[in-house]
C-alpha cells in the first residue's frame, strides 16, 4: 500500500454526529500513551499528521483522516489517562462505544498495547468490548524498539494470555522508530481494500 493523499476531514467531539461515510473505515484504539499517534504517522509517512503529545490523553475526539480516498483510519480518544475526570472518561467511553456501535463502514478494529507491559484491567476492557461488538481485533504490540529482541515472545505471549485473546488472534509488534510491523498492517489494509471494491 503506497499512501500519497490524507485528509483530516472530520473531527467528532462528544456532542458531535458521526459523519455517514461511504468509504470502508479501520480504527485505532489504545491507552492514552501506547503511540497511537506514531502508529498513525508511521503509516502514513508524515511526521506530525496525528499530533503527539508528551501530555497522553491529547486526544479527546474522534478523528476521521481520509487516506488515498478510498478508505478512512479513525483515530479514537485514548482511554486509561489517569488525570482526565470520571465525567470526561464517561464521555469518551460513550463516543466510542456509540462508534463502534453505529459506524456502517468499521471494517477493522486495530488494538494498539505497549509491549513492555502486561495489559492493563482498561486494555482487557477495551478488548472485550470490541468483541462484543462484533469485530476481531488485531493486536498491534507497540514499542517493539524499547526491549530486546530476546523478550518479544515472551511479551507477546503475555499479551494474547492476559486479553484471553481467540485463537488465532493476529498480534503484530511494531514499532515506530524502525517501522517494523508496518508491512503486515499494509496487507491487512490491502485486503479491506479489495474486498471492498
Amino acid at each position: 500500500m503506497v499512501i500519497k493523499n490524507v485528509d483530516l476531514e472530520t473531527v467528532c467531539g462528544i456532542t458531535s454526529k458521526l459523519p455517514d461515510n461511504q468509504l470502508p473505515e479501520v480504527a485505532f484504539a489504545g491507552k492514552s500513551n501506547v503511540g497511537k499517534s506514531s502508529l498513525i504517522n508511521a503509516l502514513v509517512n508524515r511526521k506530525a499528521l496525528a499530533r503527539t503529545s508528551s501530555q497522553p490523553g491529547k486526544t479527546q475526539t474522534i478523528n476521521f483522516y481520509n487516506i488515498n480516498k478510498s478508505l478512512y483510519f479513525v483515530d479514537l480518544p485514548g482511554y486509561g489517562y489517569a488525570k482526565a475526570s470520571v465525567k470526561v472518561k464517561e464521555q469518551w467511553g460513550k463516543m466510542v462505544e456509540n462508534y463502534l456501535h453505529r459506524s456502517k463502514q468499521l471494517k477493522q478494529v486495530f488494538h494498539l498495547i505497549d509491549i513492555r507491559h502486561e495489559p492493563s484491567e482498561n486494555d482487557r476492557m477495551m478488548y472485550d468490548w470490541i468483541l462484543h461488538n462484533g469485530y476481531r481485533p488485531v493486536i498491534i504490540a507497540t514499542k517493539l524498539d524499547k526491549i530486546k529482541k530476546s523478550q518479544v515472545p515472551k511479551q507477546l505471549n503475555l499479551i494474547l494470555t492476559t486479553l484471553k485473546a481467540e485463537k488465532g488472534s493476529i498480534i503484530i509488534p511494531f514499532s515506530a522508530e524502525t517501522k517494523q510491523g508496518r508491512e503486515e498492517i499494509y496487507a491487512i489494509l490491502d485486503k479491506i481494500l479489495e474486498e471492498n471494491s
